[in-house]
C-alpha cells in the first residue's frame, strides 16, 4: 500500500490528489510511464494514465505551459482537439469554450477541484485566469456528470496550480499594445510540507474590438497559494487560496461611450485524506468561490453581480486487489447578491455518487451512477459505462456511453422578464468509440462520438421581450484525431476535428461553432535555445442560431524562442499572430464583429533560484 501511495505522490500534482490510489491495471508496463502516457485524474477522480482512463483527455504540463508563452489562459485551449473558443475581443473580454460543439455552460472549469463560474450567467470566467499562475491542465472531452454533476455535459477543465519544481523565480516583460507584465514564484518542501507561492500583473492597453473605435485596456493582479503536509502516516492536510482582480473596458452602445467592469475571481478550500485502513482512503474537501463583477458606464455604476458557491465533498477509495470502488457525496449551494432583484437568491445541490474501475489484464470495465437532487429544478440521475480492450501491447480499443445534465442558471430561471422557474435541466446522452496507440515516444488517438441533447435551453421572443423556454433538441457529431511524438529534442503535436453540432429542430449549425479544427505545435531544443511555433486553422461558422451573419474561417500563427543566455537567466520572445490576420469569432447585437487582437509581441526576462 505504501508503494502504491508513494507512485501517486509522485507523479501527480499534491493539490489534487496526491493521495489518490494508483491503478494496478497497467503499472508493470513500461509503455505507460512515458511522458506521453501521463497520470491523470479527472477523468475518474482516481489515478490512470491516459491510456488506461478510457477517455479522450488532452495534458497541456508544465513544460509545456513554459514552452507555449500563453498570454492568456484561452491560448492554451484555442485548437486542442474539440474545443472551440468564441470571445468578445482579446485581452480579459468574455469568453466562451466549447467542448464537442456543446455550450459554453456546458463546459465544466474545475480549479484545483472547486467549481468556479458564475451562477447567474451560468458560464465560467474563462478570460480572468492568469496562465502564469498555471502549473498544469487536465481536458476531459465528453460527458462526466456521473462524477462531477451539473454542467459537465461536453467534458471538464481541471486547471491546477502547484508547481513540482523546487526553486523561485522573478519575470518582467513588455510588449505591443503598451502591455507590461510582473511575476514571482517559489514552491518547495520541507520536512513534509509542500508550497507553492505565486504572483502575477498584467497591464495592458489592448486593441480596437471594433474598427474606428477607442482601445479596449485590461489589467489583472493576481495571486495563488498552496500548502499541503503529509504525516508519517501518510495522512495530508492542505489548503490552497487564488484570487484575480482588475478592470476589463469593452464596446457601448456607441463608440464614444465608456463602460468597464471591475472583477474579482476567488476561490479557496481545504482538503485532507487519510488511509482508514490498508485498502480504504478518504478524502474531504471544503471549499468556497466566488465570481463578482461590478459595471460601470461613463464613470457611474450601473450593475453589480456577486454570486458565491460553497461546496464539500466526500470521497471514498476502496481497493480490491486490481480493482477500485469510489463511493461519495457532494453539496453544493450557490447564492447571489445583485443590483438585480431575483425572485429566488439562493439554492442548493445534494449529491450522492460511486463508480467501479474493474481491471481483468487486457479487459477494463469502468460503471459510474450518480443522484443530484436540487431544489430548483428537481431531482436528476446520470450514469456512465466504458469498456475497453487492450488488443495488442501497444493498442487499446475503448467504447463508451454517458448522460450528463445541464443546469438551468439564475439568469435563466429567475431573471426579471427574461426568467422561467419552470425550466428543466438540459439533459444529454453521449456515444463514444476510439482507438489508441500508444509507444515510448509517439501516440495517436482517434475518438468518434455522438451526444443528443433534450429539453435545449433556448432564448426566443415570449410576446413582451426574449425569454428563455424548453424547446429545441440538438444532435452533434464528430471525430477528433490527436498525435504526439519526442525524439532527438523535437516535441510535436497535432490535433484534428471535426464536427457537425446541429440544431434538430430547424437543421441549422449551431451558433458560433467552427465545423473544423486543426492545431499543430512543434518544438526543437537546440543547446540553451528552444525554437517553436503553433498554427491554428478554424472553418467558418455562423454567429447566430438562424445561420444567416456567416464568419469566415481563419487561421494564425504564433512563433515563440527561449534563450538560457546565463545561469538562472532566461529571455523568452513570443509572437502572436504572426501574419496579422484580422478575424472575429463573435459579432455584435448591433452587427458588427468583435475584433480579435492583430500581431503581438511579448517579450519577459526570467531569472531563477534553485
Amino acid at each position: 500500500m505504501t508503494l502504491r501511495f508513494s507512485t501517486a505522490f509522485a507523479v501527480l500534482p499534491v493539490c489534487c490528489s496526491a493521495l489518490t490510489p494508483l491503478a494496478a491495471a497497467d503499472d508493470t508496463s513500461p509503455l505507460h510511464v512515458a511522458a506521453l502516457d501521463p497520470v491523470v485524474i479527472t477523468p475518474t477522480l482516481s489515478s490512470r494514465t491516459v491510456d488506461a482512463s478510457l477517455s479522450s483527455v488532452t495534458v497541456i504540463d508544465e513544460q509545456q505551459l513554459r514552452r507555449q508563452q500563453p498570454v492568456e489562459f484561452t491560448d492554451v485551449l484555442r485548437g486542442q482537439p474539440g474545443i472551440d473558443v468564441t470571445g468578445n475581443g482579446s485581452f480579459g473580454k468574455a469568453t466562451s469554450v466549447f467542448i464537442r460543439g456543446t455550450g459554453s455552460s456546458s463546459s465544466l472549469l474545475l480549479l484545483n477541484g472547486v467549481r468556479l463560474r458564475s451562477a447567474t450567467a451560468g458560464n465560467p470566467s474563462w478570460q480572468f485566469l492568469p496562465a502564469s499562475l498555471i502549473s498544469r491542465v487536465e481536458v476531459v472531452r465528453g460527458p462526466r456528470g456521473s462524477l462531477y454533476g451539473a454542467d459537465a455535459m461536453g467534458g471538464v477543465v481541471q486547471v491546477f496550480t502547484d508547481r513540482t519544481a523546487d526553486g523561485a523565480f522573478v519575470e518582467a516583460g513588455a510588449g505591443t499594445f503598451n502591455t507590461r507584465h510582473l511575476a514571482a514564484g517559489a514552491s518547495g518542501e520541507s520536512e513534509g510540507t509542500r508550497y507553492t507561492l505565486g504572483v502575477d500583473r498584467f497591464d495592458t492597453d489592448g486593441t480596437e474590438l471594433r474598427e474606428n473605435s477607442g482601445d479596449r485596456g485590461y489589467d489583472n493582479t493576481s495571486g495563488v497559494i498552496n500548502l499541503t503536509h503529509r504525516f508519517d502516516n501518510d495522512a495530508e492536510l492542505g489548503v490552497f487560496a487564488f484570487r484575480a482582480e482588475g478592470t476589463t473596458e469593452f464596446e457601448g452602445s456607441t463608440p464614444a461611450q465608456e463602460r468597464t467592469t471591475d472583477y474579482a475571481l476567488q476561490a479557496a478550500g481545504v482538503h485532507g485524506g487519510v488511509w482508514v485502513s490498508d485498502n480504504w482512503l478518504s478524502k474531504l474537501q471544503i471549499s468556497d468561490a466566488r465570481d463578482e463583477s461590478e459595471g460601470y458606464t461613463d464613470g457611474n455604476r450601473s450593475n453589480f453581480f456577486n454570486t458565491r458557491s460553497r461546496a464539500a465533498s466526500w470521497q471514498n477509495f476502496l481497493l480490491f486487489g486490481d480493482h477500485e470502488l469510489v463511493i461519495g457525496g457532494d453539496f453544493l449551494r450557490d447564492s447571489v447578491e445583485s443590483s438585480t432583484v431575483y425572485d429566488e437568491d439562493e439554492r442548493d445541490n445534494s449529491a450522492g455518487f460511486a463508480q467501479l474501475l474493474l481491471n481483468f489484464g487486457a479487459f477494463d470495465i469502468q460503471a459510474s451512477g450518480r443522484y443530484d437532487d436540487n431544489e430548483a429544478f428537481g431531482g436528476e440521475t446520470t450514469g456512465g459505462l466504458a469498456v475497453g480492450y487492450k488488443v495488442t501491447p501497444h493498442h487499446r480499443v475503448r467504447a463508451s456511453y454517458a448522460t450528463a445534465f445541464r443546469a438551468p442558471s439564475f439568469n435563466e430561471l429567475y431573471y426579471p422578464g427574461f426568467g422561467n422557474p419552470e425550466l428543466e435541466a438540459e439533459k444529454s446522452k453521449s456515444l463514444e468509440l476510439g482507438v489508441r496507440g500508444q509507444w515510448q515516444t509517439w501516440f495517436w488517438d482517434l475518438a468518434l462520438y455522438e451526444t443528443n441533447v433534450d429539453d435545449l435551453i433556448g432564448t426566443a421572443d415570449i410576446g413582451f421581450g426574449l425569454g428563455s423556454y424548453n424547446v429545441d433538441e440538438a444532435r452533434i457529431r464528430g471525430a477528433e484525431l490527436t498525435s504526439g511524438l519526442e525524439w532527438n529534442q523535437w516535441r510535436l503535436a497535432a490535433a484534428a476535428s471535426i464536427e457537425d453540432p446541429r440544431d434538430r429542430d430547424t437543421g441549422n449549425v449551431l451558433q458560433r461553432r467552427a465545423k473544423r479544427s486543426l492545431r499543430l505545435d512543434a518544438d526543437r531544443q537546440l543547446g540553451d535555445v528552444s525554437l517553436g511555433g503553433t498554427l491554428v486553422l478554424k472553418s467558418d461558422r455562423y454567429n447566430d442560431a438562424e445561420n444567416e451573419e456567416p464568419l469566415p474561417g481563419f487561421g494564425t500563427l504564433d512563433l515563440r524562442a527561449d534563450w538560457r543566455f546565463a545561469p538562472r537567466w532566461s529571455a523568452r520572445l513570443a509572437v502572436k499572430n504572426v501574419l496579422d490576420k484580422s478575424y472575429a469569432t463573435s459579432t455584435n447585437y448591433a452587427g458588427w464583429d468583435y475584433l480579435n487582437a492583430g500581431r503581438f509581441t511579448m517579450l519577459n526576462l526570467r531569472y531563477e533560484l534553485q
